[in-house]
């Protein structure tokens, strides 16, 4: 997979008020979804996608964190950089964050704590994105915790309002965004909100009235995770945990994906393998060698 976007942008600020004391030592996105960072699925979630200009987003405190997980990103292929966000005034401060990052280009914006699971059906609204926005939307029972998506009786996107009280559809929008560089600029234009954030939904309603919003539902073999409170985060491990013990493959992990996408070499992909201490997550890389006639 692969196409126009080359880059992204994770989002993984935040003052993790909602998982305190957890967080009080360690921003969330570093926490284990099961058996790996939770940064890992939203950066495999990329990967899959082809983009692998990265900027990492994080706050004074942990960005080190992340520059020491990760490095610069070349043995997985990837150019990943990193930026702070002093304050956490708003997902759409990410691209006013990530200006000069995101030049004159269309990109990615992904939050750190959202967990994808079988979206490569999406893979050709990607690869024709040109320009405008392009979102997600996906059907949940109870979406008044997210910015959700208003329909007129024809099917046609007539509004997008954040965290409303009573939705009007069942359709939420998901931590996965598209847009041209045009965001910047509007994002600029932003006034807080009453939360004194500048808002995503507000980006995607400014898209929405020049006619440029494209918003494609994600179907029901997909699954979307939002990890930011503790009971999200347990069905998240359950989730993860159930399809790996049950399919016997893993998700977000990072090497597979960078090996599956191209992005490295099997000379890369098994030096990676070889650097890695004895345990269970390198033992599944061997056996990803040895599927393909390789050893250590």
């Amino acid at each position: 997979m692969g196409g126009n976007i080359s880059k992204g942008i994770i989002l993984a600020g935040g003052n993790g008020s909602r998982l305190y004391p957890v967080t009080r030592v360690i921003c969330k996105q570093l926490l284990s979804i099961y058996d790996k960072p939770m940064i890992y699925y939203p950066l495999a979630t990329l990967m899959q996608f082809g983009i692998r200009d990265i900027l990492i987003i994080s706050t004074p405190q942990d960005i080190e964190h992340f520059r020491r997980l990760f490095g610069e990103g070349r043995n997985l292929g990837l150019d990943i950089s990193y930026a702070v966000q002093d304050r956490p005034e708003g997902i759409a401060q990410a691209f006013l964050i990530g200006r000069d990052f995101i030049g004159t280009g269309p990109v990615a914006l992904i939050l750190g704590d959202n967990i994808f699971y079988g979206i490569s059906g999406i893979a050709p609204e990607i690869d024709r994105f040109r320009a405008g926005a392009l979102i997600f939307g996906y059907f949940m029972q109870h979406p008044e915790r997210y910015g959700v998506i208003e329909y007129d009786l024809e099917g046609k996107v007539i509004g997008i309002e954040e965290k409303p009280k009573k939705p009007k559809s069942n359709f939420a929008v998901t931590g996965f965004y598209i847009y041209d560089a045009g965001v910047i600029d509007i994002a600029a234009g932003l006034k807080p909100s009453k939360r004194g954030e500048l808002e995503i939904t507000d980006v995607n309603n400014a898209y929405l009235k020049q006619g440029r919003l494209k918003v494609v539902k994600l179907g029901r073999d997909a699954a979307w995770l939002d990890t930011g409170t503790y009971e999200s985060l347990r069905h998240a491990g359950n989730f993860v945990a159930a399809i790996e013990n049950r399919q016997g493959i893993k998700l977000g992990c990072i090497e597979e994906v960078a090996l599956q996408c191209g992005l490295v070499e099997m000379d890369q992909f098994c030096a990676l393998v070889e650097d890695m201490p004895e345990n269970e997550y390198k033992n599944y890389l061997i056996e990803i060698l040895t599927g393909q006639g390789h050893a250590l």
